[in-house]
C-alpha cells in the first residue's frame, strides 16, 4: 500500500531513512523483506547494505517502476514483488535465494523492514510474528503504535497489542519523527520501533490463537478487578477463578492491564484445569 489516499505518506531524508536501517543492523548477509517499497526512497538505502532485498508493492505502477529503475542502475540484489503484504506468503517469497543462509526451518534467516501504512499496522504486526520468525524487524509506525507495543504493565496505553506483541518478542522504540518529515505530512507524529523475536517465546505455537482472544478478553474488561475479568475470559466461576490466582500468588483486586505478559501465560495455562 503506497499512495497517500492508501496510508502512505512518503519519507524521502536520506539521513532519517538510514537512521531506520541502522535499527536493523545491515549485515552484507541478510535477506531482507520490505513491506511496502512505494518509490524505493528505503529500498534504495537498505539494498547496498544488505545480501538481498524482495520488496513488496500493492500498487501496480509504482512496482513497475521500481523494477525498471532496479535495471536502469543495474541493481541486482532486490527482488520487486507486486501485490497486497497482508495476502502474500511471505516464506514463500524468501525461499527464492539459494545463497540465502539457512536455518533449521524451510525458510532463510531473515529481517523485515517497513514504512507501514497507518490503518494496517496491526494485522502487519501479527503476521510478522507468526513462526518462524524474522530475526528482527524495524517498522515506521504511528507514535500511538509504537507507544502502545513498548508500553509496560500499570500504563494507560498497555493493551492487548502490548501483551501480544512482548510475549513474543522484545520492543524498542528507536527514533520518533515529526509529520513534517513526510510528503504528505501525516496528522500526527511517527516512531521507528524495532521488535526483536524472542529465542524462548512465552507461548507456544499452538497456543498463540487462544493466548490472544484470552487476553482481548481480559482487556475487555479492564474495569473489573482481574478476578471477575479472568471469570468472563475464561467462562469459569468467580470462586474457582478465585482459587487460583490464590495459588498463583497474585492479588485478585488488581486490574487486568497490571499484569506482566508472563502473568497472563500462567493464568490461562493453570485455567485451563479448571
Amino acid at each position: 500500500m503506497t499512495r497517500a489516499r492508501a496510508g502512505q505518506h512518503f519519507l524521502t531524508d536520506r539521513n532519517l531513512l538510514q537512521k531506520i536501517v541502522s535499527g536493523l543492523d545491515p549485515n552484507p548477509t541478510d535477506l531482507v523483506l520490505e513491506i511496502g517499497a512505494g518509490r524505493g526512497d528505503l529500498t534504495r538505502v537498505v539494498a547496498p547494505q544488505v545480501g538481498r532485498v524482495v520488496a513488496i508493492e500493492m500498487d501496480r505502477r509504482l512496482a513497475a517502476e521500481l523494477g525498471t529503475r532496479n535495471v536502469e542502475r543495474g541493481t541486482t540484489n532486490v527482488k520487486i514483488v507486486e501485490g497486497d503484504a497482508l495476502q502474500l506468503d511471505w516464506h514463500s517469497l524468501l525461499d527464492v535465494s539459494p545463497d540465502a543462509p539457512r536455518s533449521a526451518f524451510r525458510v532463510p534467516h531473515f529481517k523485515i523492514i517497513g514504512n507501514i501504512p497507518y490503518y494496517i499496522t496491526s494485522p502487519l504486526i501479527e503476521k510478522t510474528l507468526t513462526p518462524p520468525f524474522p530475526s528482527r524487524i524495524v517498522f515506521l509506525v504511528q507514535r500511538e503504535v509504537a507507544d502502545r507495543l513498548a508500553a509496560q504493565p500499570g500504563s494507560k496505553v498497555y493493551g492487548a497489542l502490548s501483551v501480544g506483541v512482548q510475549a513474543e518478542a522484545d520492543v524498542e522504540q528507536l527514533l520518533m519523527i515529526k509529520p513534517g518529515a513526510f510528503q504528505p505530512p501525516p496528522k500526527v507524529d511517527s516512531a521507528v520501533v524495532r521488535i526483536t523475536p524472542r529465542a524462548d517465546p512465552l507461548v507456544r505455537p499452538e497456543e498463540r490463537t487462544a493466548f490472544r482472544a484470552f487476553v482481548t478478553a481480559c482487556f475487555g474488561q479492564r474495569r473489573k478487578q482481574l478476578r471477575n475479568a479472568v471469570a468472563v475470559a475464561l467462562g469459569r466461576p468467580a470462586s474457582a477463578v478465585s482459587a487460583l490466582l490464590v495459588e498463583l500468588g497474585l492479588e485478585q483486586t488488581r486490574r487486568p492491564e497490571t499484569l506482566a505478559p508472563a502473568d497472563f501465560v500462567r493464568v490461562l495455562r493453570a485455567g485451563r484445569r479448571l
